[in-house]
């Protein structure tokens, strides 16, 4: 006997706009109160939607937080999944340099919940991080490491590549507090940053022309 499927019912318009605005507001809570501090009436209160509104989306608090975490690293991750074998290293290492740049400019908020979660263990998300990120970041530091047999680039560790990219691009999210006491300018000091950046990890990985 043959199964019937049962579809899945497609979203409408208001309801992708009411998910959107719902985990746009819950990033705004959970990267300020964290989870625990975090409840289901402050996101309803910033987002403008009633709690039961809300709940017809989302039905659970960990529900809300874990696609909150699922979104951020679906659009961190693009960036790297371009990362094109194809492509000069340079050109495409250091599009992805900027681009990190960009998502710390842009959504700081984003870089410090997933901050909050890894320092508390990755209770969310830990599966995911054993899978389809190890698996794209083991797909990435292949790429990187033909670059290197190739002499294209300078013999390097390319997860540990990745890491102090990862580290010094979300730094300027992270510690945004800091880096705006420090530098007393705000986000002006972004341009200069991002050049900084990429001054010295592509100077690092450049080979050098041997002179005839």
């Amino acid at each position: 006997m043959s199964q019937v499927k049962t579809a899945i019912p497609r979203k409408t318009r208001i309801q992708a706009q009411n998910e959107e605005l719902i985990l746009d507001a819950a990033l705004e809570v959970f990267s300020s109160h964290g989870f625990r501090g975090s409840t289901v009436d402050q996101i309803a209160a910033k987002c403008g939607l009633s709690k039961p509104n809300l709940l017809y989306y989302f039905r659970r608090k960990d529900d809300i937080y874990t696609a909150v975490l699922e979104r951020t690293l679906a659009s961190w991750l693009e960036p790297l999944r371009a990362l094109d074998a194809a492509g000069d290293p340079t050109a495409e290492l250091s599009r992805y340099i900027s681009e990190k740049m960009r998502m710390s400019r842009e959504r700081p908020e984003a870089s410090r919940l997933f901050a909050n979660e890894i320092l508390h263990g990755a209770p969310a998300i830990g599966k995911f991080l054993k899978g389809p990120l190890k698996a794209l970041v083991d797909e990435k530091a292949a790429v990187i490491r033909t670059w290197v047999a190739q002499g294209r680039l300078n013999a390097v560790d390319p997860y540990h590549l990745i890491f102090a990219i990862w580290a010094t691009t979300q730094h300027y999210a992270d510690f945004e507090v800091q880096v705006r006491a420090v530098l007393g300018n705000g986000q002006d000091g972004m341009a200069a940053a991002e050049q900084t950046l990429l001054t010295l990890i592509m100077s690092g990985l450049k080979p050098r022309v041997s002179s005839p």
